[in-house]
């Protein structure tokens, strides 16, 4: 079956086994100085690995494997205590996968493996859909927010767009703005959570949005070396979310850049969920 499994970068790996703790389902061990993925089994292609590593070795690839198997990688799991228990159980409810949260506790009760009980029902509970992944979770700001009145005095905003098509998706490598361009790199939630993104961050730049979590890392990586290798790019700016699986966004830019051997001026900023600049 085609699905989403993680790939690491062997010479981008430096074996710091920052990745490991942060893979409760055990898929991934450090073997001959570089982290290995032991198995399609283990690997619920979540990425709870990526935001961890500091090279940037670590990416999600959409590619014929094993299905994983929730009932082998607990089997795994129970061997290494509570704690670990309780941290895979935590890292599916919190990327909204209910499916296999509820096949994990069928699988804790039918072998009778004490789990604390309140953690237990808070896990039903999220089994039955709630989720709190940190770039999913659900959060209304609205009682935070004070509305201003409008006023006739106020002055329509201006669109600081230059360019058409933006979605790194969609844009040739070609296209004759990239050449001599100041390159803003942005996923693509931060102009809805950046209120004066425009302004701030999009005036006098060439505008490329993407998302790291839900789209073609690999192909994003192809496509943005390309145009760094074929365009006399001035600068990059990468505007990101807090969220951890947006700084693959980052990591993707920098891996692109180091492919082509350009030094290219970068600055990096990072947006938090209720908007503010960290």
């Amino acid at each position: 079956m085609k699905r989403n499994v993680i790939k690491i970068d062997e010479n981008l790996c430096n074996g710091c086994n920052e990745c490991i703790p942060n893979c409760p389902e055990g898929a991934l061990q450090i073997i001959d100085g570089k982290a290995r993925l032991i198995s399609d089994l283990f690997c619920d292609g979540l990425g709870a690995c990526i935001g961890h590593c500091p090279q940037g070795a670590i990416t999600i690839e959409e590619r014929e494997a094993e299905a994983y198997d929730e009932q082998k990688v607990m089997e795994n799991i129970v061997k290494q205590g509570p704690n670990v228990i309780k941290a895979h159980l935590v890292h599916l409810r919190d990327h909204g996968e209910h499916k296999y949260v509820e096949q994990a506790l069928e699988f804790l009760r039918e072998r009778k493996i004490k789990f604390p009980t309140s953690e237990s029902s808070g896990l039903q509970e999220h089994a039955h859909g709630h989720s709190e992944c940190p770039g999913s979770r659900i959060m209304d700001f609205r009682k935070e927010l004070t509305m201003k009145p409008e006023t006739q005095n106020q002055h329509k905003i201006e669109s600081e767009l230059r360019q058409w098509p933006v979605q790194l998706m969609l844009v040739p490598a070609s296209a004759p703005y990239f050449n001599g361009a100041d390159l803003l790199i942005a996923a693509d939630c931060c102009p809805f959570a950046y209120a004066d993104f425009h302004r701030e961050f999009l005036r006098g730049k060439i505008l490329l949005i993407a998302c790291p979590k839900l789209d073609d890392a690999e192909f994003y990586l192809k496509k943005l070396t390309e145009i760094f290798k074929n365009n006399k790019i001035k600068s990059v700016t990468c505007v990101h979310m807090e969220v951890p699986c947006c700084f693959g966004l980052v990591q993707m830019v920098k891996e692109a850049m180091a492919e082509v051997g350009k030094k290219i001026p970068f600055h990096e900023t990072t947006i938090s969920i209720q908007g503010e600049k960290i």
